[in-house]
């Protein structure tokens, strides 16, 4: 197997609301269009280049008449907005109701439950921040050693702790304790292992975060690459939003390591899928609103971009895409249930529109025939609008 796809998730960089925003609260959500205004007009000349512009209106960026990519937009048609999945979905899994939430914090016995197998008590058990969780609750950990628990508006089952006071692979074991506890109805999408370090007030998380996810309920498109034994690669979270099921991921801790892993995969892998997640635009930049953040970390990308394009082989296919949208200039602090932008770009891509998908599950289908991997599940390829001449 000679011929690579590469599908590289901007995580959280959305292009605009989607049809059905309203029943998710996010009426007006477009991260990128409402950055561009915000900033006065992108600047990020090699993703204008590429088609970006081609794609929507965004204030700065020409719709070029010659791009170097395909370009469209995919709705999302799994019920939720959240990494595990949209990731899911791309890979071929709709799933018709989201993962549940806790805005109020987790079931009492829930709780009790973990402090009672894990050996430890528990504080916090709220929806917060997870920064000004630990600032608030750290000091005590350190004087108690119990857990900081707490929740996001994501489906997430949050687990913080000081890493003087309890090892990483103590912490890591609760998780999995909890990750084993948590079925439905309280089948929350991840785990995910928080530890930090510090004095108190002057706490700061530490790369050491782990996510512990749900299996996915059906066949992925990693599974079924899997079962053709061509190699699968994933770089950043990519491993764990799949459970670890039939694919590795480098871990990185932040976009340039995650970019750095990129052009190091990009340069040995000999053929196979490279499944990529850069995640600061979602969890630095859109939960925290920092759009100078997101603009800058956007500016970043696409003077890298060009190297990425460069390393393409003549049997590359390259999928530039988003899971879901996260807005920072609007006043929720949440994913937003948007579409996400599509660029196709590698030696035999024939630049053209590929409209608007109706599922993120196309760009997996198209994935799979490209890959010559029997995998139709949920989406519709269009490969063949790609390569026509």
């Amino acid at each position: 197997m000679t011929r690579r796809a590469i599908i590289l998730v901007l995580d959280g960089v959305g292009i605009g609301a989607a049809p059905d925003a309203a029943d998710y609260g996010d009426v007006g959500s477009n991260t990128l269009g409402n950055l561009a205004k915000e900033v006065g007009g992108l600047d990020l000349p090699n993703l204008e280049r590429a088609g970006l512009g081609c794609i929507a209106p965004l204030a700065g960026m020409r719709p070029v008449q010659s791009p170097t990519a395909a370009w469209g937009t995919m709705r999302p048609a799994s019920a939720g907005k959240d990494s595990t999945t949209g990731h899911w979905e791309i890979a071929g899994v709709h799933l018709a109701r989201p993962f549940p939430t806790y805005p109020h914090g987790f079931p009492a016995g829930l709780v009790n439950e973990f402090a009672e197998r894990t050996g430890r008590g528990v504080l916090g058990n709220v929806a917060a921040s997870g920064t000004e969780i630990i600032a608030q609750f750290g000091a005590e950990h350190e004087r108690t050693g119990r857990w900081i628990v707490y929740t996001s508006a994501d489906s997430v089952f949050q687990v913080a702790a000081h890493e003087r006071v309890v090892s990483l692979e103590e912490l890591y074991a609760a998780c999995e304790i909890a990750r084993a506890m948590l079925v439905a109805p309280n089948d929350v999408s991840r785990v995910i292992a928080r530890p930090f370090e510090g004095q108190a007030g002057a706490y700061r998380r530490t790369p050491g975060r782990r996510d512990f996810s749900i299996a996915p309920p059906e066949r992925t498109l990693l599974d079924a690459v899997a079962e053709r034994g061509i190699p699968r690669f994933g770089v950043g979270k990519v491993d764990d939003l799949f459970a670890k099921r039939a694919i590795t991921s480098v871990h990185t801790a932040d976009n340039a390591a995650g970019l750095a892993e990129i052009h190091r995969a990009l340069s040995s892998l000999q053929g196979g899928l490279l499944f990529a997640n850069l995640v600061d635009f979602d969890q630095l930049w859109g939960h925290r609103n920092d759009v100078a953040g997101f603009y800058g970390g956007l500016r970043v990308f696409d003077a890298a971009f060009p190297a990425i394009e460069g390393a393409l082989r003549e049997d590359d296919l390259l999928f530039l895409t988003a899971d879901h949208g996260n807005d920072p200039t609007t006043s929720s602090t949440d994913h937003a249930r948007e579409c996400v932008p599509l660029l196709v770009a590698g030696p035999r891509v024939h630049p053209r529109s590929l409209g608007e998908r109706s599922t993120f599950a196309d760009l997996g289908v198209t994935v799979a025939e490209w890959l010559g991997v029997d995998f139709r599940d949920h989406g519709v390829s269009f490969l063949a609008n790609l390569l026509a001449a």
